[in-house]
């Protein structure tokens, strides 16, 4: 059993054992009384609502929900911190993680053990590689449509609205909602590709030639 605050508070000041009593007395009124008249609180938002309703505000509130709903499906949120490449840069990510619990096969045959250092692609292969872009440059989304076929390349965006260019290229595109993936590689700018390569992930950022640079030239 737990202590709660009150018991835990009792115990400091050695009061634990002291035996708690309660008493009522009545000691008659002092004054006039009166009944606590409050509303229904129910009753009250029944009625706003109603009158809203009534209004057509409610409708109005429902639409810009709804509008607000699909616009975040069409554009989510860009990743915040995300900018272009002006360099390329190039690394290695080691996936491997400190078991906290046993893994098995479907058999219950032990693959790894508790506390054991595992890297999971030395089990695995990743079924597609990884380009990261913002869809709003003409640059990244031509980039990354050369890097690998729909089946070899999943292109994950950090800005832009992958409905419009699932409607535009008939492919399908990502988002990488709340920074998850480019977070937890370390890319810091775009376009950016991941690979497998063994049981190491290659991640590489790109710089390219924007639209009105010179060749050879960056910003």
């Amino acid at each position: 059993m737990r202590a709660g605050p009150a018991s835990i508070l009792l115990a400091a000041l050695g009061l634990s054992s002291v035996p708690m009593m309660a008493s009522a007395r009545d000691f008659g009124t002092f004054g006039p009384t009166w009944s606590i008249a409050e509303p229904d609180l129910l009753a009250v938002i029944k009625a706003r609502l109603e009158a809203a309703r009534q209004s057509g505000k409610l409708e109005a509130m429902n639409q810009r929900f709804v509008e607000a709903a699909e616009a975040s499906v069409r554009r989510p949120h860009a990743v915040a911190g995300i900018t272009p490449a002006t360099s390329d840069r190039r690394w290695s990510f080691d996936p491997s993680v400190t078991l906290s619990q046993d893994i098995r096969d479907a058999r219950g045959h032990l693959i790894a053990a508790q506390g054991q250092r595992f890297n999971p692609l030395t089990h695995l292969n990743l079924a597609h590689s990884f380009a990261f872009i913002d869809g709003d440059s003409a640059e990244e989304r031509d980039w990354a449509l050369r890097q690998g076929a729909p089946d070899k390349l999943w292109i994950v965006l950090v800005k832009g609205s992958p409905t419009d260019l699932m409607k535009a290229t008939q492919r399908r595109f990502y988002f990488d909602q709340m920074g998850a993936l480019t977070g937890k590689f370390g890319i810091a700018h775009t376009p950016a590709l991941l690979v497998q390569q063994g049981d190491h992930l290659d991640i590489r950022e790109v710089a390219l030639t924007r639209t009105g640079e010179r060749s050879g030239e960056r910003r």
